[in-house]
């Protein structure tokens, strides 16, 4: 099993960022995705959820209606669109999924909002 993210960047406050989260070693196809992201000093937080099949998704209340996550079965691939950007979004974001009962997380990648 392995997730790879990338998109990651700087970018200036009310900017956007895509991050993608390549997945390889499962079927992607059955499984729910998540992105979490962990700031400095701060404890890692769920940022959003998508199932398996389907658009049901969730998010943190912090992000809500400014990121948006979509997967692409086709392309084994789960996507967070951020727009409005702050600079408390600026953070490691991790792609994970829980494969086989076993939490897998990606390497991360970071993203800072500053001006």
């Amino acid at each position: 099993v392995q997730l790879v993210e990338s998109g990651g960047g700087w970018v200036q406050p009310g900017g956007s960022l895509r991050l993608s989260c390549a997945a390889s070693g499962f079927t992607f196809s059955r499984y729910g995705m998540s992105w979490y992201r962990q700031a400095p000093g701060k404890e890692r937080e769920l940022v959003a959820s998508i199932i398996s099949v389907g658009s049901s998704t969730l998010y943190a209340d912090s992000v809500k209606g400014r990121f948006t996550i979509s997967r692409d079965n086709a392309k084994n691939t789960v996507y967070l669109q951020m727009n409005s950007l702050k600079p408390e979004d600026t953070a490691a974001y991790y792609c994970s999924a829980v494969v086989r009962a076993v939490r897998t997380w990606g390497q991360g990648t970071q993203v800072t909002v500053s001006s």
